[in-house]
Formats: C-alpha cells, sequence, structure tokens
C-alpha cells in the first residue's frame, strides 16, 4: 500500500517507469511497464529481479537474443475468435513474423538450457506450433502479400487479368496511334481514370472517337475517352478484379479457420513476447543506470551499500559529474534514521534515494547499490513529501501533513516504511516541535522503520534518548561553508544558518542581533555541534592521511623487498656467466701462446716471422684484456638495480642524498627536504637504507609528517599572478602525487576563463594527471577544477 498516492510522483517512481518505457520496442511492453508497481510478496519480488539481471548478463556477456519483430497479436487472435471473421493479408503476416520471432526465442534459450532458469520458466511448457507458420508461409509472401498460386482459383484468374489486360492495352494502344496520326490527341500518354485505361482527345475531337468519357482536365481542353473497342476489355478486367477478391477473401476465410483453434497459444505467445519486452527495457535501463541485483531478505529492512539517486545519477552522467554515494541500514534495532544538517546540504535527496531505491527494488528493478547491499520488503510505503496544500479541501500546509500524520499513526505497523521530509514544520516551531515529537513517539511504539529529515533540536534530543531511533547528520565543510553529501550515523548535525548567513553576507549587525535573541542553550547546543563535526572531520582527515601512508610504506617495503629477492637471484647468474667467459679467455689465450711458440720453432726464429707472430699475439692479449674489462662493466650494467619511487640516491656531482619521488625514463624527480629536482638517471647512484645517514632521514621524515599533517588536497589560487599561481600548484600536485591523493581540488574563478585555461594547459602535461572536471555548478562551476590523479 502506498500513502498518499501521489508518493510515488514525489519519490520519483513515475519518472523512472517514463525512463524505462523509453527502452521497449513495442505498445505491449510499454504497457506493461505503465503497469509497474511494488510487489509485497518475496517469492515475486525475487523471480522479477533475476528475471531482469538474467537479461542484463545477456545483454552484457552473451549473443544478441533474436527479438526482431515485436508485434502485438492479442487483438488479432481476440479478432480470429469470431466465426465468419477473417484476418487480413498485413494481419496474417504480424502473426507469421511474431510467431518466427518466439520460435527464435525459445530456441535461443534451449542451446543455453539451466543458465537462464529464470527467464527460461516464461515460456515453460510453452510449445512450438509450426503448422501456424506453415500455414501462413503458403499464403502469404515474404512481403506480406498474397501469392499467386495460394489456391487453384486464383492463379486462374490472376491468368485470366493479365490476358485481358493485355488484350485492352493492345487495342487501346492502336486506337491510340491511330487518333495521333490523325491530330486528335492532345498532349501526353495512356492514363487511368476511374481505374479505366483513357486516351487524351482534345476536346473538339471527342466526338471523332466513339468511347465512354470518364473525365476532363482543369480548363476543359483535354477530356479523357474510354474507346469503344476497348470498353467490354476493361469490363472483364474489372469482373475478374471482383472475382479475385472474393477469392482472396475465401483464403484468408479458410486460413483464420485453420488459426481459430490455436488462439490460446496465440494469447500465450503473445504474453511471452510482451514480457520479453518488458524485462529487456528494465535490463537495458539498469545498464543505463550502472545499477545491480542486491541480496534480497524477507525482513522489513535494507542495508544500502554505495547508493546512489537513479536521476540525479543520470543527470550527473550527462554532465560528466559523479554522485556522492550513499551508506545506510535500517534493521529492527535501527529502525529510524533522524537526519539533521544544513539547507541544501542532501537530507531530502538523502531519504528520497533511501525511497526510491527501496520501491524500486520492490517492482523488480536492479537498483544503483553495491551488489552487497540488502534489501527486504515492506508492507506499506508512507510519505510525507513538499506541500500538498488544497484550495478545494481548504487544507493549508500544516493542516495537510497532520492529515498524513493522523493516517500514519492510524494504520502504520512494522513492516511499514514511512518517510517525512522537514518534520514539523509548517506551523509555529513552539508548537510543532512537540507535535512531531509525540507523532514520532506514537510511530515509535508501532516499530515503524523509516527516515525523518528536521531542523528540530527537540527532535534530535528525542532521537537521541529513545531505542530504535537513531541521529544521523548531512556532513558539512565548515571551513569551506559547503555540504559534503555524506551521511553520517550516530550524531545529529547542526543546520549552520549562522555560518551560512554570514557566507552570503548578511550584515553583521543583523547576526549579532539574531544570537542575542535565540536561548543561551540552544546557542551552546548548536556550537557544540559545529565543534563536533569540525574535531570529527579533522579526525577523519587525518585518519584518512595516515591510511593513505600506511599503504604507501607498505608498498615500498614489499617492493624493495621483491627488488632485492631478485637482485640476490640474477647477481648468482651474472657473476657465474662472468666467470665461465673469463676461464674460456684464459683457455684461449694459453693456447694462442703456445700455437706462437710453435711457429716460432718451426720458423727456426726467424726475425721478421717473429716479430709478424709476436705482434699477432699481442693484438689478441688486447682484444681479451679489453674483454676482461666489459665483463665486470656488463656484470654492472646489468646488476644495476632499476629505481623505484622511494629509493635513496647520492647526487654524483654533487654528493647530496635525496629520495625518489618519481622515475620517467632517463629523468628521476626527487625530493631533498622540502625541495624538488629533476636529474637524469646516470647522474645518480642508489644507496642501500644502512648508507643514508640517519640526520637526512629523521630530516626528511619530519618533513613528510609535517606535510601529511597539514597537506589539505585543495589550492586556492585567484589572484595570484600566472607565474606564482602555476609554481604553486606544481608544489601542490608534487605533494598530492607523493602522499597518494586520487583528486586535487583547484580554485581559480571564473572572470574570463584566463587563469583557468593557463592552469589546465599547465596540468595536461603532467602524466600522473588522468582527467580534469568543472565542479557543479551550484557549488562554483568552472570557477572550480577539479583534478583526478592516476
Amino acid at each position: 500500500m502506498i500513502y498518499p498516492e501521489n508518493a510515488v510522483d514525489k519519490l520519483g517512481f513515475t519518472e523512472i517507469k517514463a525512463l524505462i518505457k523509453t527502452h521497449c520496442l513495442s505498445e505491449m511492453g510499454r504497457q506493461m511497464v505503465d503497469k509497474i508497481q511494488p510487489l509485497y510478496h518475496f517469492d515475486q519480488m525475487n523471480k522479477f529481479m533475476r528475471q531482469t539481471h538474467e537479461f542484463k548478463e545477456i545483454l552484457l556477456n552473451d549473443s544478441p537474443l533474436p527479438i526482431e519483430h515485436l508485434y502485438p497479436i492479442r487483438h488479432l487472435a481476440e479478432k480470429a475468435r469470431v466465426e465468419g471473421v477473417f484476418l487480413t493479408e498485413e494481419e496474417f503476416f504480424h502473426v507469421f513474423l511474431s510467431l518466427r520471432t518466439v520460435f527464435a526465442v525459445i530456441s535461443y534459450f534451449n542451446e543455453r538450457d539451466g543458465i537462464y532458469p529464470n527467464l527460461e520458466a516464461l515460456f515453460e511448457h510453452l510449445p512450438i506450433e509450426k503448422s501456424i507458420v506453415r500455414s501462413i508461409e503458403q499464403v502469404i509472401d515474404v512481403k506480406g502479400k498474397m501469392k499467386s498460386n495460394a489456391s487453384p482459383q486464383l492463379t486462374d484468374i490472376l491468368s485470366g487479368i493479365a490476358k485481358a489486360e493485355q488484350e485492352a492495352r493492345k487495342t487501346i494502344d492502336q486506337v491510340f496511334k491511330s487518333a495521333q496520326r490523325s491530330g486528335w490527341t492532345a498532349d501526353g500518354n495512356l492514363t487511368v481514370r476511374d481505374g479505366r485505361l483513357c486516351i487524351p482527345l482534345l476536346a473538339e475531337n471527342k466526338r471523332k472517337v466513339k468511347g465512354f468519357i470518364h473525365d476532363e482536365s482543369a480548363t476543359g481542353q483535354t477530356v479523357f475517352i474510354e474507346p469503344e473497342e476497348v470498353f467490354h476489355l476493361n469490363n472483364k478486367v474489372r469482373d475478374l478484379e471482383f472475382e479475385k477478391r472474393r477469392e482472396i477473401i475465401r483464403i484468408l476465410t479458410r486460413l483464420t479457420d485453420e488459426l481459430r483453434p490455436n488462439i490460446p497459444l496465440l494469447l500465450a505467445y503473445h504474453g511471452l513476447l510482451s514480457k520479453l519486452d518488458f524485462v529487456r527495457a528494465k535490463a537495458l535501463f539498469a545498464i543505463e543506470l550502472g545499477a545491480e541485483m542486491p541480496q534480497l531478505v524477507k525482513d522489513a529492512a535494507l542495508e544500502l551499500i554505495n547508493a546512489r539517486h537513479p536521476l540525479l545519477t543520470l543527470n550527473f552522467k550527462r554532465e560528466k559529474q559523479t554522485v556522492v554515494p550513499l551508506n545506510v541500514k535500517i534493521d529492527e534495532v535501527q529502525r529510524v534514521i533522524v537526519v539533521s544538517g544544513p539547507n541544501a546540504g542532501g537530507k531530502s535527496v538523502c531519504m528520497k534515494t533511501i525511497g526510491l531505491l527501496q520501491m524500486m527494488a520492490q517492482a523488480g528493478l536492479l537498483i544503483p547499490a553495491d551488489e552487497s547491499s540488502t534489501v527486504g520488503v515492506f508492507r506499506q510505503f508512507f510519505a510525507d513529501i513538499g506541500d500538498d496544500q488544497s484550495i478545494e479541501s481548504d487544507l493549508s500546509t500544516y493542516s495537510a501533513h497532520l492529515s498524513k500524520m493522523k493516517h500514519f499513526t492510524a494504520h502504520a505497523n512494522a513492516k511499514t516504511l514511512v518517510l517525512i521530509d522537514e518534520f514539523g514544520t509548517g506551523t509555529d516551531p513552539q508548537f510543532g516541535g512537540p507535535i512531531a515529537e509525540a507523532v514520532l513517539e506514537v510511530l515509535n511504539e508501532k516499530k515503524i522503520r523509516g527516515v525523518i529529515t528536521t531542523h528540530y533540536s527537540n527532535l534530535k534530543n528525542f532521537a537521541n534518548a529513545t531505542e530504535g531511533l537513531e541521529n544521523a547528520s548531512m556532513l558539512f565543510d565548515n571551513a569551506a561553508m559547503k555540504p559534503l553529501y555524506i551521511l553520517e550515523i550516530g550524531k545529529p548535525g547542526s543546520s549552520y544558518a549562522f555560518e551560512i548567513a554570514q557566507k552570503i553576507g548578511l550584515p553583521q549587525a543583523v547576526l549579532h542581533a539574531a544570537k542575542r535573541k535565540i536561548g543561551a542553550q540552544q546557542k551552546r547546543v548548536d556550537t557544540l555541534l559545529v565543534d563536533l563535526e569540525r574535531e570529527k572531520k579533522n579526525i577523519s582527515d587525518a585518519k584518512r592521511q595516515l591510511e593513505t601512508r600506511e599503504q604507501r610504506l607498505g608498498k615500498l617495503q614489499r617492493d624493495n623487498e621483491d627488488l632485492r629477492h631478485y637482485l640476490d637471484e640474477n647477481k648468482k647468474d651474472i657473476l657465474k656467466q662472468a666467470k665461465i667467459e673469463a676461464q674460456e679467455i684464459i683457455k684461449n689465450a694459453n693456447k694462442l701462446i703456445e700455437n706462437t711458440i710453435s711457429q716460432i720453432k718451426a720458423s727456426k726464429a726467424d726475425k721478421e716471422k717473429t716479430k709478424e707472430l709476436r705482434q699477432h699475439l699481442q693484438q689478441t692479449l688486447d682484444s681479451h684484456q679489453v674483454a676482461e674489462a666489459k665483463i665486470p662493466t656488463v656484470a654492472a650494467k646489468e646488476l644495476k638495480e632499476e629505481l623505484k619511487m622511494g629509493d635513496w640516491v647520492k647526487i654524483i656531482d654533487s654528493g647530496n642524498v635525496a629520495q625518489v619521488l618519481e622515475v620517467a625514463k632517463d629523468n628521476i624527480i626527487l625530493a631533498m627536504g622540502e625541495l624538488r629536482s629533476v636529474v637524469k638517471r646516470k647522474r645518480v647512484q642508489k644507496m642501500s637504507n644502512k648508507e643514508v645517514p640517519k640526520a637526512v632521514k629523521r630530516a626528511h621524515s619530519a618533513t613528510l609528517t609535517e606535510e601529511l599533517a597539514g597537506f589539505y588536497p585543495e589550492l586556492d589560487v585567484r589572484g595570484m599572478r600566472t607565474d606564482n599561481a602555476l609554481q604553486a600548484i606544481e608544489k601542490h600536485l608534487d605533494k598530492a602525487i607523493m602522499m597518494g591523493y586520487p583528486s586535487l581540488k583547484i580554485i581559480h574563478g571564473k572572470g574570463d576563463g584566463i587563469l583557468r585555461k593557463m592552469v589546465r594547459d599547465y596540468l595536461r602535461k603532467y602524466s600522473q594527471v588522468n582527467r580534469m572536471e568543472d565542479e557543479h555548478p551550484d557549488r562554483g562551476g568552472d570557477g572550480i577544477t577539479y583534478v583526478y590523479l592516476n
């Protein structure tokens, strides 16, 4: 049950159905989409969702399903049910094409028996009655027209028509040529009037040719006459045409009679085609949305992980932006989430996302959330969203809210999902707050599940002190004065009324006067909430930075360990190979010396011959010495360890010790304290950790720790000169890369767009920059650039 009925519109479910309809191929599929409603039985919900999931798998990972023709054949089957009625040639052609599609689909799934069990259930026990197709094929051709040999009588009639038309044409050609020779005809050729072949004559010559005048031109100067000689031949053609029509009707009536016993089967085929188109549309929409199938449970509970609002997701997708994901859990312990926080902070979107995704899931649709999410079954959806004042019913805004609260308190139960936006507003807060608290108390006693958004402090206090209710807040960056759209469970949120008013530019005098007028207790509570949120954000940022650093250090340690093992193994192989080559050189040198001595003896110590042999020996030994010298060089080259991020090196020219930030081909980016330098690979020598002075390590560690603690991935360069801005950006980018941040936010302002262009052109030269995007239009647009890093 959904109350009120317009809740489906307020949550966006009607718009979801409209988007699914755009993916349908047939009117019957669109009609099924119109009937989508939340289901209240687990088995139905499970079946429909699994069908959509299986069709999505087909679209993404299997051969295309052979759905070529989806014609609605239900009304044709109902028409054929009546005795004496016959289907037209076009209607039989539509039946023929639809049945071919049905049989192709059934064969497709038969080939994949057991892979898509929920889709196979759509046509379970549905026979393939090919006799219907064969009967239609004997009568209707591939263009949807009656075949000339559909019956012997039709063949004879068509032959007679062709013969009579040929004879009539021959005769009228003769009359026409004779009239042309006599100069009686007007400009033009033979023409057809009232289905009869005629010749154009000048009006003054119409008495010179005997025949029947069928028409005349607009000016009256030309008349169209059917000559007497062909009149009876045209009559014969006309009679044969009537006979042909009667024979076609007889054939179609006979074919319809053959079809009539199979009408129940045709209706079943129609149902299959409708469901296939319907499920296909849901699967295509799921792919467009990036939706998954969650875990299903029978309880009235849900847990959404990385959930996104469907309509917001599609809208942001067109703008090439991303939606901040939502994580929330509602079960028998944490039954009602009371969400507070600043205006425009995402409270309503959070509530609508939960309600819409639950409604989609119970309608058998996949949802844009991680597949590890859990969705249960609720028997009722109650929603109070927006302004439902009614002039006709004499209801004010607050009266409309109270009417809904009356229904909620009377009919809600533990299987009801209650969604209330801005609970208690619309009247004097002094009375609206207590009434809202009393209603919430009654609903909580009924063990309802739900999400409530509010600014009222008494509701936050009530949620904090009441079992089953849980405070939550939409996080807000109070330094940048902007919402983060992240739901945090466990504490209420401040409305940031004074902070937002101050940012907007409300005069200080007005703000001071307002602060004096509010109660001291309320002021302390709101200040405490702001301070708590600020401290929690700082702790969260520090924790995230520490985790990033630990991951980076862990990766460096693993890389160093792998490198050490690699070098140990290869060092043995290289030295072994060098020893073998050295032994071979010595062996060859000994042989050469022995051969030289033998040749000197053989030549009886001839001076010239001895001199020549000595020179040859010296040249050979010199070449061996060069080879021996190359062996350690080659070994050293192969042993030269590859440098990686985090390694320590010594700059050969200056002797300075630095740490590697990045290796880019022959260039290396080094860090020496806060200084960044780019040097050639050949100018540095790798050092082991033991060789690095402890003072250098401590200084570098202190610098890194200071940078980690004080670094924030956001930079404001407004008002800077271009050179200074680019220098600041380069330094900030280096730190972001070193610390493993996934993105960087640069605030450059809009202006004439010159600084924005310079910044983006400068960043494009960095290989570490993956892409750049504008901020959301509501939060700065093209005045802010988000830089996403590899």
